[in-house]
């Protein structure tokens, strides 16, 4: 799974490797980003990307209750096309969540040692993400998103085995297009990353 990242990254350098002409609200930097928090995320609007502040855990439209999202803070790449959760938004609102780094925690003993995960470039990646706007009349809209995960690759392995999806710049234009609603194209972005181009180091959080 994936329960804790880093965004250290300014969103005026997101917002220009994207294309985005203004960026409308604020985030502060954070080396422990945890679900329930409000991350930035690039969609794809009629007007070009644009970049939007979800809430961390995804509340399907339909949804009753929005405590749901404490529960979908991941989505499994393996089962979002036919997950009654996910699967509208998988065809519809996907998304690109911006981070430098994220935790997995590795069981050693009776104990949990949490590692730190990102590129041996130490440049900012983005996360596979899906998003959702649940409304309920007399209540203001709630903008959520959550991050997909797949199974680990060598580099996680050892620790984990799960990771987030990664999504390299070849597959970030095909994930943003809402026209592109073919299932399996869609899974060809969903793939670990390759485990020569990560680094990791044991983490105190």
């Amino acid at each position: 799974m994936c329960g804790r990242f880093v965004l250290v990254t300014d969103l005026s350098a997101v917002a220009q490797s994207f294309g985005v002409a203004d960026v409308s609200f604020h985030f502060l930097p954070d080396c422990n980003i945890h679900p329930g928090r409000h991350i930035p995320a690039v969609i794809r609007t009629g007007q070009g990307n644009m970049l939007a502040s979800f809430l961390w855990g995804l509340v399907p439209f339909w949804a009753k209750d929005p405590s749901i999202g404490a529960k979908l803070i991941n989505a499994r790449a393996e089962t979002i096309a036919q997950k009654p959760a996910f699967q509208n938004a998988f065809r519809k609102r996907r998304c690109l969540i911006p981070a430098d780094g994220f935790y997995e925690w590795k069981k050693e003993g009776m104990f949990r040692k949490p590692f730190l995960f990102g590129l041996k470039s130490g440049a900012p990646f983005v996360f596979a993400g899906l998003y959702e706007r649940w409304t309920v009349a007399g209540q203001k809209p709630l903008d959520t998103c959550t991050i997909i995960t797949t199974r680990a690759n060598e580099a996680v392995a050892a620790v984990h085995d799960r990771m987030p999806v990664i999504v390299p710049k070849a597959g970030r234009d095909l994930w943003l297009n809402p026209e592109l609603q073919d299932p399996a194209l869609l899974a060809g972005v969903l793939k670990p990353y390759p485990a020569e181009e990560m680094v990791s180091e044991p983490a105190d959080i």
